[in-house]
């Protein structure tokens, strides 16, 4: 069973939204999605040799939270590198995901409220990067765009010495708008 497959049962179509912006933007397309640390850290992108491979592998991480909390946090320390989680660190993670599951799905292209979340595949999530990216030397300041949020969440990396880019801090976990399904209002 995969990480998405009970999202599947009532899935709505997604509204497709245009691309905007003037600054760079990667896609990275996720053909599978791993269920172990080990299959995380055989990723292509877990070579972490830039900045936009290490922002889209913390989305990755996240979404294991609700699944598999101990996995999620043993994907973030891998992300982190030589900084791993703290107690504080975890607590405020455990917090944001009290009763809100569909946050860090919200990151992949089609996942919005009208679907409850649920991405399209392949599983893809867009990271960009603006004039104001790269002013702190030694650091990446990225920006992903969440389906239930008016503007972009943003993710700090760190370069190491050993050339790869490193989670520092980042702000993916902020409320978003309530899946349909969970809006009364809807």
């Amino acid at each position: 069973m995969g990480l998405f497959d009970k999202l599947k049962n009532n899935p709505a179509p997604a509204p497709q939204k245009a691309q905007t912006g003037t600054n760079k933007s990667v896609k990275i397309t996720f053909s599978s999605l791993p269920d172990t640390l080990d299959g995380f850290k055989a990723l292509p992108e877990a070579k972490m040799d830039n900045p936009f491979s290490t922002a889209a592998l913390t989305v990755l991480a996240f979404c294991f939270y609700p699944e598999n909390k101990d996995l999620s946090l043993q994907m973030l320390d891998f992300l982190r590198g030589p900084r791993p989680l703290s107690v504080m660190d975890k607590q405020f993670i455990a917090d944001r995901f009290r009763d809100k599951d569909y946050v860090p799905r919200s990151y992949f292209e089609g996942a919005t409220p009208n679907n409850n979340y649920l991405p399209s595949e392949p599983y893809s999530i867009t990271v960009s990067e603006n004039p104001y990216s790269y002013q702190n030397e030694g650091y990446a300041t990225l920006y992903i765009t969440s389906g239930g949020a008016d503007s972009p969440r943003s993710v700090q990396l760190r370069l190491a010495k050993d050339g790869k880019w490193y989670l520092w801090e980042q702000y993916l976990l902020a409320d978003i708008r309530k899946p349909e399904s969970e809006n009364p209002w809807a």
